[in-house]
């Protein structure tokens, strides 16, 4: 069996139990991979700093709006930075512990607790509404067309007014007996909202209604034991054109035509961190390690780099001629999208990067666990 990553198993049995700690003994088992040395070829450069405090047990991320960058603390603490410069605009406390966010859109700021609580604040800082969704939210809150779409932990998506957060609709669907707890959320576009579910399933829903449009299975559950047929979309799906791509925990990845769903390929690669799509490549860490980057219209590979094993590289981010990802010692790896070999590095604050960076000003953004929030270039 494959070891699992640093996730949660979540038994959906009446009652509801947590099954924690499924992995090898870090003394005996295999060891993450030492950094290799290079030449530099290119440099990062840090342009400012800033804290939003420790994340806790959750990965969280900054959202960007015009001239802001908004960041959450796991204690709740929400800040309001500006973009150019890093400079603290202003700093509220939600009076919960954040287990998502932060979603950003017409105006609202969004962040949701495990209790299953979600709050809207204005970009001045002061509290909107409120509301109670299913259960404890785990994906960042999407806002489009006059509604924010939260998706938590037991499966539902709920559709929320802007102004008042009134719920318009919800989405649900059963769920296996024992699914991976994630923070997979929905990936928005053209009116649609894109969910990987439990079980390998892919699903396109509606957003004026919450009607489902199509479904389709990205991987089937395989094994001899519950914990064998785990296969979970437990990362977002990712657009390019008119196609969507997810992949799956134990399972595979996939693409497909966003309107009607017509498969348009799939291979057997697992992840549980999600998908980067630049260009014409799909860019992915997968459940090992490997960095590797495929062609969009295909799936063949188009190269490999093996050198950050067991370091849980979090998801590629790619611009210009790079692609970088950060790993659990805190540093950011740029490689060369033209053949993965590494051209930068920089380490942060130490503390793990498990989030995609994020793009901003011809350069990128990062959180790291701890709370650290920097903006980079890279020459």
């Amino acid at each position: 069996m494959k070891a699992f990553p640093l996730l949660l198993v979540l038994l959906a049995l009446s009652g509801c139990s947590t099954i924690k700690g499924w992995m090898g003994s870090a003394s005996t088992g295999p060891q993450p991979a030492k950094l290799v040395e290079f030449k530099e070829t290119a440099k990062f450069n840090q342009r400012w700093h800033e804290s939003f405090g420790d994340s806790g047990a959750n990965p969280l991320q900054p959202a960007l709006t015009a001239d802001a960058v908004y960041g959450v603390s796991g204690k709740g603490t929400l800040t309001r930075l500006d973009r150019a410069t890093g400079r603290q605009v202003w700093r509220v406390e939600s009076k919960m512990p954040v287990s998502a966010g932060v979603g950003s859109g017409e105006g609202l700021v969004l962040i949701g607790s495990d209790k299953g609580e979600v709050q809207a604040f204005g970009e001045d800082g002061k509290l909107r509404w409120k509301h109670i969704v299913s259960s404890e939210v785990l994906g960042v809150p999407q806002v489009a067309d006059g509604m924010v779409i939260v998706r938590s932990g037991d499966g539902h998506i709920t559709a929320l007014s802007v102004a008042e957060g009134k719920q318009l609709w919800m989405y649900e669907r059963s769920t296996p007996a024992l699914v991976v707890r994630s923070h997979a959320g929905v990936t928005v576009h053209r009116g649609v909202a894109y969910a990987g579910f439990a079980g390998g399933k892919l699903v396109a829903i509606k957003l004026t209604d919450g009607s489902l449009l199509w479904e389709n299975a990205v991987s089937q559950p395989r094994g001899n034991t519950e914990l064998e047929r785990i296969s979970d979309i437990t990362s977002n799906p990712v657009m390019s054109d008119a196609e969507v791509c997810a992949i799956a925990f134990q399972g595979r990845l996939a693409c497909y035509e966003a309107g009607q769903g017509n498969p348009l390929w799939n291979r057997e690669i697992d992840s549980d961190n999600g998908l980067f799509i630049f260009h014409k490549n799909i860019y992915l860490s997968d459940s090992t390690g490997i960095v590797m980057a495929l062609d969009k219209d295909s799936g063949s590979t188009v190269w490999k780099n093996d050198q950050l094993l067991l370091r849980k590289p979090s998801a590629p981010f790619a611009q210009d001629d790079v692609a970088i990802v950060g790993d659990y010692e805190g540093y950011l790896h740029a490689m060369s999208r033209t053949d993965g070999h590494f051209v930068a590095r920089i380490k942060l604050d130490g503390s793990a990067i498990d989030t995609t960076p994020v793009a901003m000003d011809n350069g990128l953004l990062v959180q790291t666990r701890s709370g650290g929030v920097y903006s980079l270039s890279i020459q």
